[in-house]
């Protein structure tokens, strides 16, 4: 990794700490010259350290509008440091990077890095209803369109409700919160972040690990309201499509749904997931297709004791990355066909 070549800080904005940096930047090796792609920008904590580790140019790619402002502000910090800005803010989500990439003529990308969940700012900021620490509209949505968590939990039926905080929350007792919400709709619309954690509380003792028994549910609820795993699937695959060769895919995740995704999707890419059937005819061109990908982490990295004190969101982050592998240069005529 080069040297710190621009003049404007790295010092994240104040209630932003960034998970993981050293590792992101040690696996993206961000270079002078290069293209990157920051598709949560969410603080930009990451993309502020791409920027300053080398003088590259970064597109950075938020469905939050307040994302795009903190970007936009960074931008200027840019041009007045440096006299341009190196830095293309993109709104909209990681899962359509191709299009938004393409519409804006964007080159091919020497490094891609994905900071997946909720940012720290959407969970600080009560309005926006990602939290039960602080009490607002129960609205959950990254971005300022689509149905609230509340249309989700005063219009669901029961069932699908239930499979919605089982699938997504994990949370085993996803029936019986399902039917206490029911309940508590029929009497008054639940509008509030707090009303909702005190339903799900009702009905869901807490345990030895100390988290909070509403934890689950909204998760579950945020990743169906924001089609969280569906932008991840969409996104991963035209991530590792749009890197040029030698580029590197940096992913980070924070819980057991995303970090599988990611791992299904790095291993496919790397030749490790297991093939066809002996018998099934595409096994055998599985054989001759090598893998156009390497595992740049053979297992998956974890931030170290002093990061989780100083940063409880660091606790459960995962990190993964993948790089494309260089293209070979291929004579055109074996050396024993050459004629002399």
């Amino acid at each position: 990794m080069n040297a710190m070549t621009t003049p404007f800080t790295t010092t994240p904005p104040p209630g932003h700490v960034p998970v993981m940096l050293a590792e992101v930047l040690q696996m993206l090796a961000p270079r002078d010259g290069a293209t990157y792609l920051d598709g949560t920008f969410g603080g930009g904590g990451y993309a502020r350290a791409i920027l300053a580790a080398a003088r590259c140019t970064l597109w950075a790619i938020d469905r939050d509008p307040a994302a795009i402002r903190r970007g936009e502000a960074l931008q200027a910090e840019l041009r007045a440091a440096e006299g341009t800005s190196r830095l293309h803010m993109v709104e909209g989500g990681f899962g359509d990077m191709r299009a938004l990439l393409e519409e804006r003529d964007a080159p091919a990308l020497d490094g891609v890095v994905l900071d997946l969940g909720v940012s720290s700012f959407q969970i600080d900021e009560g309005a926006r209803g990602f939290s039960f620490r602080h009490d607002g509209p129960l609205d959950m949505r990254m971005g300022d369109t689509g149905p609230t968590a509340a249309d989700i939990v005063n219009r669901t039926a029961e069932s699908d409700l239930a499979d919605i905080l089982y699938q997504y929350g994990e949370e085993r007792l996803s029936r019986r919160v399902a039917r206490a919400i029911v309940a508590a709709r029929a009497e008054a619309p639940i509008l509030t972040t707090f009303r909702l954690a005190e339903i799900i509380r009702s009905v869901v003792p807490g345990d030895r690990s100390g988290i909070d028994p509403a934890t689950r549910s909204f998760q579950g609820l945020r990743i169906h309201v924001n089609d969280e795993l569906g932008q991840i699937r969409s996104g991963l695959e035209q991530a590792l499509d749009l890197l040029a060769p030698g580029g590197r895919l940096v992913v980070v995740s924070f819980h057991s749904l995303e970090d599988r995704l990611v791992k299904q999707a790095m291993h496919r890419a790397a030749g490790r997931l297991p093939g066809p059937s002996r018998y099934d005819p595409r096994s055998i061109q599985a054989r001759d297709e090598a893998p156009s990908f390497r595992l740049l982490t053979g297992r998956t990295l974890r931030p170290g004791e002093a990061e989780c004190r100083a940063n409880s969101r660091a606790r459960s982050a995962r990190l993964r990355a993948i790089e494309r592998l260089p293209l070979v240069d291929i004579p055109a005529t074996s050396p024993t066909e050459r004629r002399p």
